[in-house]
């Protein structure tokens, strides 16, 4: 990391789980699920950088180190509402042109499964992409879902997220879901 000129180059994707009587220490434990309990994050805004490369969860860690400052989109939520149901979403959209930047976008909801926050967040990224295009964007009318892809203006853009559920525990312990996109140097 140099200064002020940081871009990264690759980015990974986790979620995670947990569960605990104090808020605190549930946020913890789904952060430890997340397996990126380790490192000080920093929130950062929505931009999937030019040229960054999308790896695995183990690829990703493997460049880390305990303790380190890492930078994430990061999308948390949490209940101690017995039974409700939570969700925690990021979404990207990454235009096929490696030399444009993309989006990320963060959501999260109660009441929603999986497939619909997932989607949400996925639909709000291509959204923040198409408008940075100048273009007029129905996401009903640009998704391909035999692709997978968007297109936008002519433009391909794949979109994908990672999202996480869980039902409030059911003796009214904190429930916390994360979601993140983390960057690596």
């Amino acid at each position: 990391m140099q200064g002020l000129s940081f871009v990264p180059s690759k980015i990974f994707l986790t979620k995670g789980v947990g569960k605990h009587k104090e808020k605190l220490a549930s946020f913890e434990a789904a952060l430890r699920d997340a397996k990126i309990a380790p490192f000080n994050l920093v929130k950062v805004s929505s931009i999937f950088p030019p040229r960054c490369k999308l790896v695995s969860l183990k690829e990703g860690l493997s460049y880390l180190k305990p303790g380190q400052v890492v930078f994430c989109v990061l999308s948390e939520n949490a209940t101690d509402e017995p039974h409700r149901l939570i969700a925690a979403s990021v979404g990207l959209a990454i235009p096929k042109d490696p030399d444009q930047y993309g989006y990320l976008s963060e959501h999260k909801s109660f009441g929603q499964t999986g497939k619909v926050a997932g989607e949400y967040a996925e639909d709000l990224a291509a959204y923040m992409l198409a408008t940075t295009l100048g273009v007029d964007f129905d996401p009903e009318a640009s998704w391909d879902e035999k692709r997978a892809i968007w297109k936008i203006n002519g433009k391909i853009v794949r979109s994908l997220n990672i999202t996480q559920t869980a039902i409030g525990d059911k003796n009214g312990l904190w429930t916390t879901v994360v979601a993140g996109a983390i960057y690596v140097p």
